[in-house]
């Protein structure tokens, strides 16, 4: 955190205004106004509070405030310029501890205190309105900043709707975590801007966690962006009804990340089966090969956890059907699958366009996302394609009657939610129509609503452990048992890197079922040196991630055969354990092998998960938070509260420093203990990889 951390600067009163340069004609002009007007008048220039039980009301022209005690240590803020409040929560669940705000002080500054966090209330002055400071155990963590006209921070866009802008001063060695994810090489977002929007390779959760010890859930699924620059924070809706976000505190990282889950949700129950070796690739063609591939993995004594079915095995997008050209018998396929302890996972797409057989139907009920203008297609794959509504509550019923016939009764259980950003060109929101309203209001909201149409279909199958392998995630995704991966990234070692920081940060916006594509998705070439090291580098990273899968399309090698000619998607090169050298599969053999060992451990940790909110793949900070340096570090982390694992993530190395905390620790190699609190200069060849286990760990016993 660096010695300025949770420092915050004292400013004079031009500045703690947002004026950086006062025109001191400017200055007398409002104090004028201001004093020379009726009494009345002056309300209505300066605003006034009302003050009732654990709540705040403050009302002037153009804005309406109420700040509220939200459950313990939690207080949410929403603001208008219409003339009252939406109540609106989105994903927001309602508090699941009785709030202790307590209200003080009058009609022109008052406090609203709930536990650790307050927010003082100031009525303001003509030229800006209402302030508001809040404070963390009596320490300021954040005061709202003026930057241009009052009016400016809310543009109309239609209707009752506006862009609307939240802005705080910045404070001077804050860190900032969260976000969600995308391909960005940063993990600590301050000094950074993000747009919050998804697309493929990125999920926008508004949602951070401060190192001055509070969460800020930006509680609006409107497109918009955050700043968490050196001049200020803002948050941005696009186009919105009212501001709406929450500010709660907790003593530890963990506590925080608590917090967040209550008002959001916590993941379910982990399937044990899902901590073992998944096996994808870009595509099994057929019934055949899937088969041949679970059976050579059992003949080589290789535990497999679950097999994967791409896309391209339907008849057509918006069916949910296996093509029975090349599936002739899926329910032969998944019996035989179970038998070898092989979970069968099929991938679901929810395009639809006007050949499907479900097209006209769901067309007609609505059950399609529109367009506010022109036609209906909205995604160019194979033809114009559109997308299921997931927030219309009609839509999970009529898919799942489809999915149930051709996948569920046939012994498939598990999906794979591909395209749940959903994936649209051009990415214009306005002119998106959903059940849940136009785009630019809305658009955020679909994965969350695409998880829970199949997580609720699948609890009333009677199924308890359910897992949906997502590519897009919004808060709350994860208590429909969102297992996100971070999409189609390359297949090179920037991407490795990244994905380390990615998986760190949707850990830290409650999403604690993560993984990546191990090798990357894009354009791999198994024959070569680079590919052969970079696969054993991530896979390393991915026996340490909360799923282990092997997924990407490959280069097509050189002669490779045609099994299916004339198929509408073929598939890639080979992509199995044994599909890149002798070298490379005695490694990954390996690290599979180490995987099943460790699967008691991260069940362990993943119902932890399910029960406080703790992920299993955790910043440095976060068992560490009076360590400065855990605050700094981006490129190792700890798994579980026992194991520290340091990836090796670029070419050509074999050596890396890494930095272990307060305590001993075990090297997994040398079984040479260490005392902590220091660096330490660590070697590992491409068949080693650098971890270490607190001393006394029984989970040491697997390495």
């Amino acid at each position: 955190m660096g010695e300025e951390a949770g420092t915050i600067v004292k400013h004079p009163p031009h500045k703690r205004y947002g004026i950086e340069v006062v025109n001191v004609l400017t200055v007398i002009f409002h104090i004028t106004v201001l004093f020379t007007a009726p009494k009345k008048r002056r309300y209505q220039l300066m605003g006034i509070l009302t003050l009732e039980n654990q709540k705040i009301i403050f009302q002037r022209r153009d804005e309406l405030t109420v700040v509220e005690a939200y459950g313990k240590n939690c207080i949410r803020c929403r603001s208008t310029k219409n003339s009252k409040l939406s109540d609106e929560n989105w994903t927001l669940l309602a508090p699941a501890e009785e709030a202790e705000g307590v209200v003080t002080g009058d009609s022109q500054c008052a406090t609203l205190t709930n536990g650790m966090i307050s927010v003082k209330v100031e009525a303001g002055n003509p030229w800006y309105g209402g302030v508001l400071t809040w404070y963390r155990d009596g320490k300021q963590i954040l005061h709202t900043k003026f930057e241009g006209d009052y009016t400016g921070r809310n543009v109309h866009t239609e209707g009752d709707h506006y862009q609307i802008k939240v802005i705080f001063d910045a404070n001077p060695g804050e860190h900032f975590y969260g976000l969600g994810q995308e391909q960005e090489d940063i993990f600590d977002r301050k000094g950074s801007t993000c747009n919050l929007q998804h697309y493929n390779t990125k999920s926008a959760v508004p949602v951070l966690y401060s190192s001055l010890g509070y969460g800020f859930f930006w509680n609006n699924p409107a497109p918009g962006r955050c700043e968490t620059t050196k001049n200020h924070t803002m948050w941005v809706a696009d186009s919105a009804y009212q501001a709406d976000y929450l500010v709660y505190g907790g003593k530890t990282p963990a506590e925080v990340l608590k917090k967040y889950c209550d008002l959001t949700g916590y993941a379910p129950r982990f399937p044990e089966w899902a901590a073992g070796f998944w096996q994808s690739k870009l595509r099994y063609e057929s019934q055949d090969e899937v088969l041949e591939t679970a059976r050579e993995y059992k003949r080589r004594g290789i535990a497999l956890a679950a097999i994967v079915i791409d896309y391209f095995h339907w008849t057509e997008q918006g069916e949910w059907k296996f093509d029975p050209k090349y599936w002739p018998d899926p329910e032969a396929m998944c019996r035989e699958l179970k038998e070898m302890g092989v979970q069968p996972v099929v991938s679901i797409w929810p395009t639809i366009n006007p050949a499907s057989e479900n097209y006209r139907a769901m067309d007609d009920e609505n059950l399609l996302v529109r367009t506010e203008n022109g036609q209906y297609g909205t995604f160019e794959f194979y033809g114009q394609q559109t997308f299921i509504d997931a927030t219309n509550p009609k839509t999970g019923p009529f898919v799942w009657d489809k999915v149930k016939q051709n996948y569920y009764d046939k012994g498939i259980h598990n999906f794979w939610l591909d395209e749940a950003e959903p994936e649209v060109h051009p990415q214009q929101y306005s002119n998106l129509k959903f059940y849940a309203g136009n785009g630019a209001q809305s658009a955020m909201l679909y994965p969350y609503y695409y998880s829970k149409m199949f997580y609720d279909e699948l609890k009333k199958e009677g199924e308890e452990e359910i897992i949906l392998l997502t590519r897009a995630a919004y808060p709350g995704s994860q208590k429909f048992g969102s297992l996100v991966w971070n999409g189609d990234i390359a297949s090179n070692f920037d991407a490795l890197r990244m994905s380390v920081k990615t998986g760190l940060s949707m850990a830290m916006c409650g999403i604690p079922w993560w993984n990546s594509d191990i090798g990357g998705f894009h354009s791999g070439d198994i024959t070569s040196d680079y590919f052969k090291e970079l696969i054993v580098r991530w896979a390393q990273f991915g026996v340490f991630c909360p799923v282990m899968r092997l997924h990407g399309s490959r280069l097509r090698t050189p002669g490779q055969a045609e099994r299916h000619p004339g198929v509408k998607e073929r598939s890639g090169g080979d992509n199995e354990l044994w599909s890149f050298g002798d070298q490379a599969y005695g490694i990954l053999k390996g690290l599979v092998e180490l995987r099943e060992r460790l699967k008691p451990y991260i069940c362990h940790y993943m119902e932890i998960a399910s029960n406080e909110g703790k992920p299993l793949m955790r910043p440095m900070f976060f068992d560490y938070p009076e360590d400065a340096v855990c605050y700094e570090l981006e490129d190792q982390y700890f798994f579980g509260e026992d194991i520290l694992f340091a990836p090796i993530t670029a070419q050509g190395c074999t050596e890396r420093r890494v930095y272990l905390p307060k305590g001993r620790f075990v090297d997994v190699n040398s079984k040479e203990v260490y005392e902590g609190g220091r660096w330490l200069d660590c070697v590992a060849p491409l068949e080693k990889f650098i971890a270490f286990v607190k001393e006394g760990s029984a989970v040491a016993e697997v390495f």
